[in-house]
């Protein structure tokens, strides 16, 4: 009787996973200095970012003799400033004045958004290609380009120095419009067609069959649109007479050829900023939802 030896192939198998298990361990560690070095760069570009809000802090907690003071942490803390600028100037009623006339808009570019995005996404009509251009090419124009012919606007209807004059002209955003198109274009055509069949008009498929499924986007264009209007200036300081009216401007009423309260000025801008940051801390899964999914649940 003759025995036939096979060579077993574990120890091969064994050594090839060992040789495959040396050639990852320089790819695993690679990719984690990658890891590393990009938390780097986002703490690095964090810190870049805030630093300015915080530097508004601090100069507004800082004694109003001391508001050029280069020291990084404000000592000793004063509410000095923060104190002034209540006396100074309403700036309860300019929040609140702010806060409607940033509203308006934001509900008025989302409106306007909606049904522009519907017409365009779901009906085919002559001329529909060239009107998506023009607002496309309206978002790519300058506002110093439309400002004067929007400022003599709004001075023949008489509305300078009014709130009106600040909302009219900005009703409609072409940005708004872009961007709802895209997620009535990724909405599934499907339930559009069983909607029809089940005998819905369009204008109530629109409202009980695509809002309700578009919330993330919606709200992410309001909260965009209403962090827009509340940051504006520009427009805002040219149209208002009144300083007293909006925060945007009344924020300017500490800078003056006589001299900058700057303490004051950082104090009024600090608390301009807090309602729009708690609006966007509550509210910010909403937009990360509508940049990262296609608007449906």
């Amino acid at each position: 009787m003759s025995f036939v030896t096979v060579p077993l192939p574990a120890p091969a198998a064994t050594a090839a996973r060992s040789r495959v298990a040396v050639a990852d361990a320089p790819v695993a560690a690679r990719s984690r200095v990658a890891v590393v070095a990009g938390h780097v760069v986002l703490a690095a570009l964090a810190l870049f970012s805030v630093f300015p809000v915080y530097w508004m802090i601090a100069t507004a907690l800082r004694r109003p003799e001391d508001a050029l003071s280069q020291s990084p942490v404000p000592w000793p803390v004063s509410l000095e400033n923060v104190a002034y600028v209540w006396r100074a100037i309403p700036i309860d009623a300019m929040l609140v004045n702010t806060f409607g006339m940033a509203a308006v808009l934001a509900g008025a570019q989302l409106l306007i958004a909606v049904l522009a995005a519907y017409a365009f996404a779901m009906w085919s009509f002559p001329g529909s290609a060239l009107l998506q251009f023009l607002f496309v090419g309206s978002w790519l124009v300058p506002f110093q380009v439309t400002m004067i012919p929007n400022y003599l606007l709004v001075s023949q209807l008489g509305l300078l120095g009014t709130v009106g004059g600040v909302v009219i002209p900005q009703l409609s955003g072409a940005f708004a419009v872009l961007l709802m198109m895209q997620h009535m274009r990724a909405f599934p055509r499907e339930l559009i067609d069983a909607a029809h069949m089940d005998g819905r008009s369009s204008w109530a498929t629109l409202w009980t069959i695509v809002i309700p499924n578009m919330k993330p986007a919606l709200a992410a264009l309001g909260i965009m649109g209403f962090i827009s209007a509340w940051n504006e200036y520009l427009w805002p300081s040219l149209v208002m007479r009144q300083s007293d009216a909006l925060i945007q401007v009344g924020v300017r009423a500490f800078l003056g050829a006589e001299g900058n309260n700057w303490g004051a000025t950082m104090a009024a801008a600090g608390m301009a900023t807090v309602p729009v940051l708690l609006i966007y801390i509550f509210l910010q899964r909403y937009v990360v939802d509508a940049f990262v999914r296609s608007g449906l649940k």
